[in-house]
């Protein structure tokens, strides 16, 4: 028996938006201190290989650990998880400010502390999406998830120009200090309002209870009995194994091979910012194409020749890099956006954490490897090296996409047959 259907309240908007507000606010506080110490370490070392390892230490856990913290989400009461999130990393950032301020901290104490803000994250973020499921009218997802997209450009605008502002102004432990207050901003909705679990049908009420394990496996099988879901998540494992550097790699570009400073940095990521609100409204207006993987598909290869107009940038037209990081973020929602609407829509409430967790993993789980290799090849054969080798590659993959059938037909080839939640099939 397939669970019953829990429709949000009528006046859903209040309860999700002041919690979305305070997410917001988190995200902001959580964007200036990621601009704080990656300015930081660009200054200190100007080593392409430390900014790729300080990224590939905030990535591991979501990796290694997003599987568990998706069954833990399906299994627990998701707003719980959520306020446990916020406050370690409210913690674990408060702890790093003490460092600095006393004039202990090191490098390898911001790649602990990179950690931590990591596992953090990798039990939130599947708790929120889970739980937007619930607390959204189904018809209202996909602009929601428009709005989310254009709310995160908002972020990219605003947080680098005002992080490289308090960069000149204070002291990066008084920054730091900024996100354990706006994680407070995040938490207190979680406080106030109840966030919804996923209904249980009355076979699972009567069903024994399954193991974690079980639970886990369910995960898995789920994913592999979705031949478009599968195809996708190996899909995005190639796109981001080559995309990850090039962020790790902008400060470095920018302070190196243009020859610029904070603010400039700050000013690329907010035109990055800019593209993703204006990508965000469009598609909240436009809606897509029919099949949304068009629209994804699209979006990629697009961002893809932006890519490659960085890698060809000389010096002295730094207008490039600007014009190409709006063209990135204007596509990011169209390339990310439908699927996720999709996702939240088909698959199972009671599903949820598990399957974006483990959806998360697989797309991320050759990034590692990415940024360990791209730091010392940026460092021998210039930091453009590595745009030219993203920039088309990613191009090659998604023109790919459109002719390998699990992934262009991954809206018909998920059936109603799929694994029930905390059911492992027979083998």
């Amino acid at each position: 028996m397939k669970n019953p259907e829990q429709s949000p309240p009528q006046h859903w908007a209040v309860r999700f938006f002041t919690i979305f507000t305070g997410q917001t606010i988190s995200l902001f506080g959580s964007s200036l201190v990621q601009f704080a110490l990656i300015w930081y370490l660009t200054q200190k070392t100007g080593s392409a290989t430390v900014l790729a390892t300080a990224s590939l230490f905030a990535m591991l856990p979501q990796i290694l650990l997003g599987p568990i913290a998706g069954t833990f989400v399906d299994r627990g009461n998701r707003r719980l998880i959520m306020i446990a999130s916020d406050s370690l990393i409210a913690v674990s950032t408060l702890g790093l400010a003490f460092l600095f301020w006393t004039g202990r901290a090191e490098i390898w104490h911001i790649y602990a502390i990179s950690v931590i803000r990591s596992l953090g994250g990798a039990f939130h973020y599947p708790a929120m999406a889970a739980s937007t499921t619930l607390m959204v009218p189904k018809e209202q997802l996909a602009r929601v998830s428009g709005a989310n997209q254009a709310v995160q450009g908002l972020v990219n605008i605003l947080a680098p120009p005002a992080a490289a502002f308090l960069v000149a102004l204070m002291d990066t432990e008084n920054i730091l200090l900024i996100d354990v207050f706006t994680a407070l901003a995040g938490i207190f909705p979680l406080l106030v309002f109840a966030v919804p679990q996923p209904p249980r049908s009355v076979s699972q009420e009567a069903a024994r209870p399954k193991s974690f394990l079980s639970d886990l496996g369910a995960g898995f099988k789920y994913m592999v009995s979705w031949p478009g879901l599968l195809m996708l998540g190996l899909m995005a494992t190639l796109l981001n194994f080559l995309l990850a550097p090039t962020g790790a790699l902008m400060p470095l570009l920018v302070t190196q091979h243009f020859g610029k400073g904070a603010l400039e940095l700050g000013g690329i990521e907010s035109a990055f910012g800019i593209g993703m609100i204006v990508g965000g409204v469009a598609l909240g207006v436009w809606g897509g194409f029919k099949r949304k993987i068009v629209t994804s598909l699209m979006g990629i290869v697009t961002f893809s020749l932006a890519i490659i107009a960085i890698a060809v940038a000389p010096p002295d037209m730094f207008w490039i890099l600007v014009a190409a990081q709006a063209v990135i973020g204007l596509m990011l929602p169209m390339a990310n956006g439908p699927l996720g609407a999709l996702f939240q829509t088909v698959v199972e409430p009671e599903m949820q954490g598990r399957v974006m967790s483990l959806l998360g993993s697989v797309a991320q789980a050759m990034m590692p490897l990415s940024l360990l290799a791209a730091g010392p090849i940026a460092d021998r054969l210039g930091l453009q090296a590595w745009f030219w080798i993203a920039g088309i590659a990613c191009a090659l993959i998604s023109l790919g996409g459109f002719f390998i059938p699990a992934i262009y037909n991954i809206e018909e080839n998920h059936h109603s047959k799929q694994p029930q939640a905390g059911t492992v099939p027979a083998a």
